[in-house]
């Protein structure tokens, strides 16, 4: 699910990059927000940071003792993506095992999906193996409409892994 979030934030301007003129330092704060904001990638509450739509305010900056940098306090609006539990959605199959697949939905690469929430699909092993049942296939590159049944966040890795199941009714390869 896709959420609209307000957030503060504590952005730092070298002193070098620090100047007179209004405009450059509002350049300066804007980038390094986008960066920052980049690279914390998730939080368990909010999901994965997909973008920043708008900056609210900036607060005065304060002069870091020790380094001479300026912290500026922000607030800023921002879209976040995170899968919630009884959420259907749709994901790309990227690998095919035997006891399962793993799928892809937006920033989520590790999505399983058991052989055994698969009701009626069998494995076929092979060069390219398959979980097919009487009408359609579950491959490699195949875009499947799943239930999520349960999630779980991964500090280290900053990330959410997913378990998530085809049965319920309209739920499976999407043609």
């Amino acid at each position: 699910m896709f959420l609209k979030v307000q957030l503060p934030w504590n952005v730092i301007i070298p002193a070098e990059n620090l100047d007179a003129k209004g405009l450059l330092l509002q350049r300066s704060i804007i980038i390094r927000l986008l960066e920052d904001f980049a690279a914390r990638k998730a939080t368990k509450d909010l999901g994965y940071y997909l973008a920043v739509t708008t900056l609210e305010s900036i607060g005065e900056g304060r002069v870091r003792q020790q380094t001479g940098d300026v912290m500026f306090p922000v607030v800023f609006s921002g879209i976040t993506f995170k899968l919630y539990r009884g959420e259907i959605l749709e994901g790309v199959v990227h690998k095919v095992l035997k006891h399962g697949v793993f799928l892809r939905c937006g920033p989520v690469e590790n999505i399983y999906l058991s052989h055994l929430k698969m009701p009626g699909y069998s494995y076929m092993p092979g060069e390219n193996p398959v979980f097919n049942d009487k009408v359609s296939r579950i491959e490699k590159d195949i875009v499947v409409r799943f239930i999520v049944i349960g999630t779980k966040w991964l500090e280290a890795e900053r990330e959410f892994q997913a378990l998530v199941s085809l049965e319920g009714h309209y739920l499976g390869p999407v043609s």
